[in-house]
């Protein structure tokens, strides 16, 4: 059976506390829902603003495939709004407990359902397709909302959609919901949010109860706990639900978390499913030997399958197949007798608290390899000027290939100076800075500043590290090792 994906990213998830979307992010990803296979996009919710408004005819003018639809209360003034905006259909939502009924709406039943059969009747009036969503349907009546679907579709409402607005279902209790509710003769659909962490569970258990679209959001985001997370749901009907599919192209996947991850500035936890940066990461010995051996011993799924990349992580943990394979990575061959004591001096390290970078790998595998590198560039000198009225400046020498360079660069903090005084000469060109982060090792205001960037040039990514009790120097001597790492590469 085929499942349908309504994604709500652009509406519910936009709600998410502290996210606002600019209309060329809502293109963005608009653009990119379409292009992964999904066939409904709640582009907004056209009564919010005059922004809103705007944003939702940007995405309705591209001419998607999806249908693009816009939130709509049982109101006619919310469904015009609708419609100014040239919107496909309404996901038009209708409160069906008696906690909303009574003390949200403070209207009886029977007025309930004339208000819904109403906004129906109007929305097919000017040709919009509706799909109903019960709101709080998990905590109504099942004879009223049966009621409720029954007159929607009665009077041509296109689908319905249970949703469990505050997540109190559970797998069991979300598998009988729509057991009782799969008979009407439109597609159902399931809407869950993530209170209880069970909104997935709680989607895959409606298909099983006869659900044929789900509700979802990229990483999981909106409300309060979030919404059912499109990537793990997806995934996991494509690999542990055979009986069903999709039409979602999931080595997309990847790339549409981190567009909505850059776009809202929430940012998706290392321990992931799916999409967090830990998620096809090794480091423990007994993995990384099987992966290396074969993948399925410790992967459910290649990380290929979603448009990832496998990762073998350096620390305490790991053992000398997954170490020699990340050295192979970065060109070195080590015997038997070198690899160990790498290996060895890696733990030594890491038992020390400290994070081992590739920077840190490099240097322990030259030590034991009796390698030294000749680094291309120097720092000499760095002054910095900053003040309460002054903008930050900073100058620089640097020798480059024994020429001597003088330069200097203003910038927001003098961290931020001093990084531009060095971009603008040309050793530092087409190098980008993408990670850049900073911990105290000790306490005190003379503590020791620990400073790890990650530098790219082209496809080769590398990490550099710098200590000093001076963060401005801790941060240009990590940026400058880092420099020399790539030009030596």
């Amino acid at each position: 059976m085929n499942i349908k994906v309504l994604d709500t990213t652009l509406r519910d998830g936009e709600q998410t506390p502290g996210v606002s979307l600019t209309s060329l992010e809502k293109l963005r990803i608009a653009t990119k829902l379409d292009e992964i296979g999904v066939e409904y996009i709640e582009a907004g919710s056209a009564i919010t603003s005059e922004g809103e408004r705007a944003s939702i005819k940007e995405i309705t003018s591209q001419g998607f495939g999806a249908e693009i639809l816009s939130f709509s209360r049982p109101l006619t003034v919310d469904i015009d709004y609708c419609l100014d905006c040239d919107v496909d259909g309404v996901n038009l939502v209708v409160p069906t407990s008696e906690l909303h009924i009574h003390d949200k709406l403070n209207i009886s039943c029977d007025e309930l359902i004339d208000l819904s059969n109403d906004a129906v009747d109007y929305c097919k009036d000017h040709g919009l397709v509706v799909e109903l969503s019960a709101e709080d349907a998990s905590r109504s009546n099942v004879d009223f909302l049966r009621k409720v679907y029954s007159n929607a579709i009665d009077h041509g409402a296109d689908r319905i959609c249970v949703c469990d607005t505050v997540g109190i279902l559970t797998p069991d209790s979300s598998l009988d919901l729509f057991s009782k509710l799969n008979d009407f003769s439109v597609p159902i659909a399931c809407h869950c949010h993530n209170d209880f962490g069970l909104a997935v569970a709680n989607t895959l258990a409606a298909l099983k109860g006869g659900a044929s679209e789900i509700h979802t959001t990229i990483n999981g985001i909106g409300e309060r706990a979030g919404n059912t997370s499109f990537e793990e749901c997806v995934v996991s009907i494509n690999r542990l639900l055979p009986q069903f599919s999709t039409n979602v192209k999931i080595d997309q996947i990847y790339d549409i978390s981190k567009l909505v991850a850059r776009s809202t500035g929430v940012y998706i936890q290392p321990n992931k499913a799916i999409v967090g940066e830990n998620a096809f990461a090794h480091e423990s010995g007994i993995h990384s030997d099987g992966v290396i051996k074969n993948s399925a011993t410790y992967e459910a799924i290649t990380p290929e399958l979603v448009g990832r990349k496998r990762k073998f992580i350096i620390g305490k943990h790991m053992g000398t197949h997954g170490l020699d394979n990340r050295l192979k990575e970065l060109g070195l061959n080590v015997d038997d007798i070198q690899l160990k004591q790498i290996c060895d001096d890696i733990k030594e390290l890491a038992d020390k608290g400290k994070t081992v970078t590739d920077v840190d790998l490099q240097v322990i595998a030259d030590n034991v390899l009796q390698i030294n590198h000749e680094d291309r560039i120097k720092l000499d000198e760095l002054t910095i000027v900053s003040g309460n009225k002054v903008m930050p400046t900073a100058s620089v020498k640097i020798t480059v290939d024994d020429v001597e360079i003088l330069n200097a660069g203003v910038g927001l903090g003098p961290v931020d100076a001093a990084i531009n005084a060095l971009k603008s000469v040309d050793a530092f060109k087409d190098i980008d800075l993408i990670e850049y982060h900073v911990d105290s090792i000790t306490g005190g205001t003379d503590a020791f500043i620990d400073v790890i960037i990650k530098l790219q040039k082209e496809d080769k990514v590398v990490s550099a590290r710098g200590t000093e009790a001076d963060i401005i120097n801790a941060s240009v001597k990590a940026y400058i090792a880092g420099v020399n790492r790539l030009l030596r590469d």
